[in-house]
């Protein structure tokens, strides 16, 4: 089995999903799921089709479409791990949650002007090159759709985010616990500004959520937030 093929997020929230299968009663943007702002920042859902790339286990989306009355979430991940879990955690709340294994670009590709709002909570923006996922999410959007991301404002072990887009390679584990890598985008608020701004967004935002807590591997965050042009 090589890194191509393995689910590297076969054990990501796998403890958790055992103990708590509540819809979650609340939704952070920061890194610590602690504090800072919330859904608010999506603005009114009420009747929108929302998508949420790189979903996980969907406890976001899941929050979304049982407490803010969307027509309808869409909680799209590649993994087939997270979208099993996703699956046993929150099938019973289709139609209004759907649950999608795929890759994000491929899925926005093909549902031109289909959202009204897209979101990632350090999902598949992290995770996806994002010169990519930014020119899918600007297709897959309505005009003056919302396209909201939370992502790392440094790395994890504190060095600087990235002045460039290129990506580092951060530790993760195969499914049969062997050590490997996966690639990650961790950059820099100007670069975000730039990656939007080529791919047709306008009235680009980028917000700074400090951590709430010290302690090794806290960060802060990046709240992005960019509209497609009306």
């Amino acid at each position: 089995m090589t890194t191509s093929t393995a689910d590297l997020w076969h054990h990501y929230g796998r403890a958790r999903a055992t103990s708590d299968r509540a819809v979650p009663g609340t939704f952070y943007w920061s890194w610590g799921q602690d504090a800072g702002p919330g859904p608010e920042v999506l603005g009114d859902l009420t009747g929108r089709c929302v998508g949420d790339l790189g979903a996980g286990a969907a406890r976001h989306a899941a929050h979304l479409a049982v407490h803010h009355q969307p027509a309808q979430v869409t909680a799209i991940d590649a993994s087939p791990a997270q979208h099993a879990m996703a699956t046993d955690l929150y099938a019973h709340l289709a139609p209004r949650l759907r649950i999608v294994q795929s890759d994000v670009v491929p899925h926005l590709q093909a549902m031109p002007g289909a959202y009204d709002v897209l979101y990632s909570v350090f999902g598949a923006l992290d995770f996806t090159d994002p010169r990519e996922v930014l020119l899918a999410a600007a297709a897959a959007l309505k005009p003056g759709g919302r396209l909201v991301f939370a992502t790392l404002a440094h790395y994890l072990n504190g060095a600087p985010a990235q002045p460039d887009a290129v990506a580092a390679d951060i530790p993760a584990k195969t499914p049969d616990g062997e050590a490997t890598t996966m690639r990650r985008w961790v950059l820099q608020e100007h670069v975000w500004t730039k990656l939007l701004d080529a791919a047709g967004f306008t009235n680009i935002t980028v917000d700074v959520l400090p951590s709430a807590t010290g302690g090794p591997r806290t960060a802060d965050t990046l709240l992005v937030s960019a509209h497609h042009p009306s």
